[in-house]
């Protein structure tokens, strides 16, 4: 139990502002992927590095152990981690979907006037910058905002160059570009795939989708009644038919999934449940992962009456 509540700290501070490690991916402001999170794409310090390090041996020892972390990552995470390509669509579309948005305007821009008025909204919410032809005029520089907040040239001189019709498909690109290389953010990727590779076998990974890296290190997103009940020891003569036996079950159907979490986090010390459990496959003496099997007992000094 002191373990998996150890890692459960971990993976609270791991997303929490103590640590810049992961940022929470813009989407959520939107209430799109809300409380997910990406890697910080930034430039990294040495000790940075070895946090990241330590990060991806966190990963290996879930898996080994089969401690289910509670980390909310995007999928564009693990598809880097286990070295699919992202998609530049969808992924973006995940992460950044304002910037998602601005690109898809660009690209199907139709007039002068339009692409005026969408410089004029990037200006006024990004970089406020004034045409050199008009003065009073909001002007888009070949310029964009970091997934960090920091304003970074798209190409050299990028201060520079003024958006126009004649260059507004090469500025969608380009952010687009940089959206790609802020989500693979090899710098951290590799790292976190030192640390991973020192605890499972890195060739392990082109054997698993992105999806079921996911569900092995971070377990089920939801709680599965039916299987824990399927999973549950009586003991001391109690039976699964007992009146406050069927009342206890009555109460977890009635529950959230967000309840049945927090229940999961009090019988067990862990929020989520294991991919797999080889209980599934075995027999009644095969090894078990928490929270399988629970056990009901009767209440202290109740045994035997």
């Amino acid at each position: 139990g002191s373990f998996r509540h150890f890692l459960w700290q971990v993976c609270k501070e791991l997303q929490s502002s103590s640590l810049s490690l992961l940022l929470l991916c813009p989407s959520s402001a939107v209430n799109k992927n809300k409380g997910k999170y990406i890697l910080t794409p930034s430039p990294i310090t040495y000790a940075e590095e070895q946090l990241f390090h330590f990060f991806g041996q966190l990963l290996g020892i879930a898996i080994r152990a089969d401690v289910p972390l509670p980390l909310d990552l995007l999928p564009s995470f693990w598809k880097t981690l286990v070295g699919e390509p992202l998609d530049p669509d969808v992924d973006l579309q995940e992460a950044d979907i304002l910037t998602y948005n601005y690109v898809k305007k660009f690209e199907n821009i139709s007039d002068e006037t339009e692409l005026e008025a969408l410089c004029a909204e990037i200006a006024s919410q990004h970089l406020a910058t004034e045409s050199p032809d008009c003065p009073n005029k909001p002007c888009c520089k070949f310029t964009y905002l970091s997934l960090t907040g920091e304003e970074v040239e798209l190409c050299p001189r990028g201060r520079h160059i003024p958006v126009g019709w004649e260059n507004k498909d090469v500025y969608a690109a380009a952010i687009r570009s940089l959206r790609m290389r802020e989500l693979q953010t090899p710098e951290c990727m590799t790292a976190v795939r030192a640390g991973l590779g020192s605890i499972i076998p890195l060739q392990l990974l082109t054997t698993l989708t992105p999806l079921e890296m996911e569900l092995r290190t971070c377990g089920l997103p939801y709680i599965n009644l039916e299987f824990l009940k399927a999973h549950t020891m009586y003991q001391v003569g109690l039976m699964e038919t007992d009146q406050h036996i069927e009342f206890f079950w009555s109460a977890l159907e009635m529950f959230t999934q967000e309840e049945l979490c927090k229940f999961i986090k009090f019988a067990c010390n862990q929020e989520r449940i294991p991919f797999t459990c080889p209980c599934k496959d075995g027999g009644p003496d095969t090894a078990h992962v928490p929270p399988y099997p629970m056990k009901i007992a009767p209440p202290d000094g109740a045994a035997g009456t």
